[in-house]
């Protein structure tokens, strides 16, 4: 007698391999595939415009891989609960398999399904798939969660190690005929004008693309990782933060990776130590949000409720346009805006900018990389946001607020970066690029600047801004106790 098909509900996990649930479904019987896009449920956070631009692809790559097995994925939009209830009623389902998310709006969707499907006989399994560590398995010696990535990632470490990969499974399709369900009727890609024109020439969404990406950062990077990550001038971040947050690639894979080729190769050791701590930052931020799902939306210092926001809508538009007048500043948020992503490094210096030389609150900041960020993840962007501001777990000290000129010159000391994104800038000499109300005026004119014209003036002082925020600073309790962690890990 042949078995009743089982439902995989993809979410966060668009992908073959490595997918525990998705091999568990494959083992039970014909799988059927099925993806739902319910913006209604993620109630604040619905994705993003670069993230839609992302998942459209991936979805499609995913689309291809299930059509070599004879299955087809079924993509519909709206209310998850309900669709998925019919969708087992229609082709007469066992079970469901989905991979655990860890946003409080998933979480609560989850609730609802399963009371949905069991209540009509069809089981529900859950399993991991997107952590290292599931957060209820790492805490700290009183058994609450960790808000200092120190001890957490030491706990990490010292636990037993991440299960290694799954292969991808066989699988088997499932006779039913399911009417509908086409990628396209979920209306991600961009309309008219199509901002995201120049995406595809950066990025390739789906498993292909991530186990590329992963063999060409292991094969490139990973060596000099520790000592270049911190240049947006050179192609020496890993690129996968999208990947592993749509989960076309498994954590598990990458730390198993790295950690072979460390075995194998010594001159990887200390690159692969750093790139496996920043992997735990990814980690750290999941299992914050999973503790303390107000993150998004409240400080977690709750002294900081209370902080003096006193930037202007202009300063924030001009900040989301890269015309600050601040060139390191500016190539950023252009490279945001035209790549769908941020070197990490520029990532801390542009949070900064925002927040202490702005007193822009973070929450607008959070916004914006929401919306224009391809790898935009709930717990990650939170958390990271916050510890620019000083109000998050383990955040950064008050008084660290980055000069927009030192670090440019420090980390794009030939000015390639903002020679790229800041094009009309380009002519101007190295050693001046970073601070061009400082060039003389004949050298300027040389190199075809008109400041005020061709590009802004400073919208602020820096030093005036930040004497001004150590002030509203002032006026927060306990900033002074702020922890002093030393990096933004808003991606690596």
């Amino acid at each position: 007698m042949a078995k009743p098909p089982v439902i995989h509900w993809f979410r966060q996990d668009l992908r073959f391999a490595d997918n525990p649930a998705l091999t568990a479904a494959a083992a039970a019987g014909p799988v059927i595939a099925v993806y739902v896009l319910d913006d209604a449920a993620a109630g604040d956070w619905p994705i993003g415009g670069a993230s839609r631009w992302w998942l459209e692809r991936s979805l499609r790559a995913l689309d291809r891989r299930l059509a070599h097995s004879g299955i087809g994925l079924i993509a519909r939009k709206g209310d998850t609960a309900a669709i998925l209830t019919a969708l087992a009623a229609e082709c007469g389902a066992a079970a469901l398999h989905f991979t655990r998310c860890y946003e409080p709006h998933a979480v609560a969707l989850e609730g609802r399904v399963k009371s949905a499907l069991e209540a009509r006989g069809v089981a529900v399994r859950r399993y991991a798939g997107s952590l290292l560590f599931e957060p209820e398995s790492i805490r700290t010696g009183s058994g609450g969660p960790f808000k200092v990535f120190t001890p957490f990632s030491r706990a990490c470490l010292g636990a037993p190690e991440p299960r290694r990969p799954l292969p991808a499974p066989v699988m088997a399709p499932c006779d039913a005929v399911i009417a509908g369900g086409a990628i396209s009727a979920l209306g991600l890609y961009p309309g008219q004008p199509d901002w995201a024109a120049g995406f595809d020439a950066q990025w390739r969404p789906g498993e292909e693309g991530a186990m590329a990406r992963l063999d060409d950062f292991l094969a490139s990077a990973l060596p000099a990782y520790r000592n270049d990550r911190d240049r947006p001038d050179l192609a020496a971040t890993s690129r996968l933060s999208p990947h592993l947050h749509f989960g076309e690639l498994s954590p598990n894979t990458v730390w198993h990776r790295t950690r072979a080729l460390a075995a194998h190769d010594p001159r990887a050791e200390s690159g692969a130590e750093k790139f496996i701590a920043e992997l735990l930052w990814r980690e750290f931020s999941a299992h914050l949000l999973a503790q303390f799902p107000a993150l998004p939306e409240q400080p977690f210092r709750p002294d900081f409720a209370a902080f003096p926001w006193s930037g202007s809508a202009a300063q924030l538009r001009a900040w989301q346009r890269g015309l600050t007048g601040y060139p390191i500043v500016d190539a950023g948020m252009r490279e945001l805006w035209s790549t769908g992503t941020m070197h990490n490094r520029v990532r801390m210096i542009a949070a900064s900018f925002l927040i202490k030389d702005l007193l822009v609150s973070w929450r607008q900041g959070e916004a914006w990389f929401w919306d224009t960020l391809v790898d935009a993840d709930l717990a990650s962007n939170a958390a990271s946001w916050q510890w620019v501001a000083g109000s998050g777990a383990d955040a950064a000290p008050y008084f660290r607020i980055f000069n927009p000129v030192t670090q440019g010159r420090k980390f794009d000391p030939d000015g390639a970066y903002v020679r790229r994104f800041v094009p009309e800038l380009s002519r101007l000499p190295a050693a001046l690029i970073h601070a061009p109300w400082e060039v003389p005026p004949m050298v300027l004119a040389a190199a075809g600047v008109r400041l005020g014209e061709t590009y802004p003036q400073p919208i602020v002082d820096h030093a005036k801004a930040r004497a001004a925020a150590l002030v509203a600073y002032g006026t927060v309790k306990g900033s002074r106790n702020a922890d002093a962690s030393c990096a933004l890990r808003l991606r690596s």
